[in-house]
């Protein structure tokens, strides 16, 4: 896995870490799980599943579309490529989350001053919160990186295969030519210079 693809697989795992979070106290608490996750030390949950479950949604929607469009513009399924075991994924992503969810359970019950949970009990409801999202969320990426840097090719091939029309601006260009021991100003247009008469005053003095 190159560094890109881990740092991708970390940040995943960090957000949906709090889909298993909020996975594991409605198995724990059941239908007071809301009311135990909106107050307290908690009171700040809700707002963080919703902005993690937005960021991750955003990223899934973003790979998705760029897959979509290389697909449209190559005209064929997208190839495949390499991508890393979906087990030694899984296990990654579910030890990042299941450490966030112990991380957040100390914190939680320092700043109440509460005693923290035993190593036991985090394990249990870690485990059985982050194992479904880690196996969920795995396989998701799994797939996005299986296609996202082929489709990526693929659109750079794309755009670079569409022809440019050069765009040149007619430029008029006045060229002086010699003729009779005159100086006329031609232009390279085609255009010609209307002849003018004398001014007023002379054709005046003229006449007198």
């Amino acid at each position: 896995m190159t560094v890109k693809r881990a740092w991708l697989a970390v940040g995943i795992a960090v957000l949906v870490s709090q889909a298993g979070h909020l996975l594991a106290y409605q198995l724990r608490f059941g239908a007071a799980a809301q009311a135990i996750q909106s107050s307290g030390a908690h009171v700040y949950f809700p707002g963080l599943v919703r902005a993690s479950l937005g960021a991750a949604a955003a990223l899934v929607l973003a790979g998705v579309f760029v897959v979509g469009l290389a697909r449209l513009l190559s005209g064929r399924a997208i190839r495949p490529d390499s991508a890393p075991p979906f087990l030694r994924l899984c296990a990654a992503m579910f030890t990042i989350q299941l450490a966030c969810f112990a991380g957040q359970e100390v914190v939680e019950a320092l700043f109440v001053g509460a005693p923290a949970a035993s190593v036991a009990d985090l394990l249990l409801w870690g485990t059985l919160g982050q194992l479904p999202a880690a196996v969920m969320a795995a396989a998701g990426l799994r797939w996005l990186m299986a296609r996202f840097e082929t489709a990526v090719t693929e659109i750079r091939v794309a755009l670079a295969s569409i022809p440019i029309q050069p765009f040149l601006p007619g430029v008029e260009i006045p060229v002086w030519a010699h003729t009779d021991r005159a100086w006329f100003l031609r232009s390279a247009a085609g255009a010609s210079l209307a002849k003018r008469g004398p001014p007023s005053c002379v054709r005046q003095l003229e006449l007198n």
